[in-house]
Parts: C-alpha cells; structure tokens; sequence
C-alpha cells in the first residue's frame, strides 16, 4: 500500500514519539541516504529530536559527497552511541528503518533489539528475512525510497531546502537509471515537484559522477560477457580486483542496454573475503526470487547479495543453479 494511503497510522506513531531514529541499509546509497534525509525534514517540522544512524566507514562518491557538504546539518550518529540519545521512557522511542526491509541489511541489526516501536518505509519486496513487528509500509510499485518520501513531503507541505530537494531527485535517478527503469506517471511528477522546489539537475550530475580510474577498471568486466538463454546477461570478476559494491551495480545497468537482454548478474570481490553480487532485470525476471534463495534482496527490477568466505566461482556456481531453476 502506498505512503500517504498509510499516513494515518505514521502520523500517530511519529506523534506519539519523542525521540525518532533513522537507518538505512548498509553500504549507503543515494536514494538510502537521501530518503534518510527526506525523513528527517519532515520531523524537523513536526520538533521531534531525529538522529541518522550511519555506522558505514566507506561510501560511494555520492554519499560521501552529501556527507561532507552537510557536515554538522543532521545529527549522524553511530549505533554505539544509541544508548545515550534514547528517550528515558522507552515508549517515547521510534525507529524508522528506510530503503531495506530485511533485518540482515541494516547498518546495525542490534539496533532492531533496543528499540520497541519501528515504521519500515521501503520499496522492496517483502520476504522470510523482513523485519517483524514492525509498521510495514512497503510499496513494490514506486521506483526508489525516495519518490515515496516526496509523495509524503508534498502531501505534509513541508518547506525544504533546494539542496534537500536536489538529494532526493539523485535518489529517484539512480534507483531509475536515469529515468529508464521502473518509472511512472507518478515518479515522473515527483521530479517535477522536486525541481519546482529548486532541486538541480545539474547538481545531481555532480553527485552522480564517477571515478574516471574506476570507470576504466569496470570496463574490464565488459569485455566476458556469458549470455544464458538469449537473455540474461552474466559477467564476473578476476579475484585479484576489488570493486565497489555500486560498480558491480553500474556494470549490471550497463547490461540491460543490450539487445534482447531482460536481466543481468554481476559478481565480483569488494571486500577482503567478501563477495557482491548485483542484479537488474527489466521487469521479466523477479530479481528479489533469485536473490533470496543465496541470502540477498531487492525486488523485481534490482537487488543484490553479499557472501562471506567464499569464492567468485562457487557464487557464480550457486547462481547459475538458480538461474536454470527460474527458467525452468
């Protein structure tokens, strides 16, 4: 059910609470961050004490562009220091969890312990690993957390700063590509609205743009492409490079600008002994199905998954079994 259809049953648990906590998925990303953001405008309006817990080291340009051009704007503050802003009567504490709804994804699932009261605002689909007890308000048909967070900005009539507003726009475009995917009418106004309250189309430019190193490094990738079935395209890494999670994101982008192909798969190594695996489809494939069965999420149109300790070829061997399930 969409946003402002739930607004009734979010307006009287923010009312109720005195101090609100926002988190977002691990390895932040503009539409995490900017619904983060989107969030906390709308309870600086309504005077409640807000805190952006972020427990992430690394971040995409993007985000870390954001985070050090509003350095000292937003309370941010790490889930270990959570006990010390927590409201002395429990009840008055709320946690709004955005861009994820699965408890392994958020920056810190302990977190989910400590705080009774919790709002899920997500547009993901629903599965075994969600969040429970929780206000669910989870809209599969939206492009991006942070087109249902403009819906609700609108409909509250909340001032917000050009800037702020210019986040949110990157947020829509990321999770669209550009406007390509997963779009409606809807998305389409929520850009219009936004560049009405003076978000910059150039400025989300800006915080678009890539590493011209990195870019060379993610061509690499491009040049073995495995097609299954006609349709899906499949690509993956040496293991002597290390990408970062949103490279693998933007090579599997780039796939589904080729003929015929309806989804494609990415795996490459972004950490130590951690492997990414990113995934799009255009609509034919639910991504969220695959992703679940090796311990990921998303939805129907992208997702992802990490695994610890093991290797790119046993991942790449424990999706292909999958793949072959789906097309069964």
């Amino acid at each position: 059910m969409g946003i402002i259809e739930e607004r009734k049953k979010l307006t009287r648990k923010i009312k109720k609470a005195k101090t609100i906590f926002l988190m977002a998925h691990k390895d932040l990303d503009l539409d995490a961050l900017g619904s983060s953001i989107g969030m906390s405008m709308i309870l600086k309006q309504k005077r409640k004490d807000c805190y952006l817990i972020i427990d992430d080291i690394n971040h995409e340009l993007g985000v870390e562009k954001v985070l050090r051009e509003l350095e000292g704007c937003i309370n941010i503050i790490k889930s270990e220091k959570l006990e010390q802003h927590l409201n002395p009567v429990a009840s008055k504490n709320l946690l709004i969890i955005l861009d994820t709804n699965k408890e392994d994804l958020v920056q810190n699932k302990n977190v989910l312990k400590q705080i009774d009261s919790k709002i899920v605002i997500d547009h993901h689909e629903l599965g075994k690993n969600s969040i429970k007890n929780a206000l669910m308000i989870v809209d599969t048909e939206v492009s991006s957390t942070c087109e249902m967070m403009t819906e609700l900005i609108d409909y509250y009539d909340v001032e917000l700063e050009s800037y702020y507003a210019t986040i949110l726009l990157s947020g829509i475009v990321l999770d669209t590509n550009n406007f390509t995917l997963k779009t409606t009418p809807e998305t389409f106004y929520s850009a219009y609205y936004l560049s009405s309250l003076g978000a910059s189309a150039k400025k989300v430019q800006y915080l678009l743009k890539q590493d011209i190193n990195e870019y060379t490094e993610r061509q690499k990738l491009l040049s073995d492409i495995e097609t299954i079935n006609g349709k899906i395209a499949f690509t993956k890494a040496t293991p002597y490079t290390t990408y970062r999670r949103e490279d693998l994101a933007k090579i599997a982008d780039t796939l589904l600008f080729f003929n015929n192909i309806e989804a494609s798969f990415v795996i490459g190594k972004i950490g130590k002994d951690t492997i990414g695996l990113s995934a799009r489809s255009l609509g034919a494939y639910n991504i969220n199905k695959i992703l679940e069965k090796l311990g990921g999420g998303g939805d129907n149109y992208n997702g992802a998954a990490k695994f610890e300790n093991t290797t790119i070829s046993k991942v790449e061997q424990e999706l292909k079994k999958y793949l072959k399930e789906e097309g069964e």
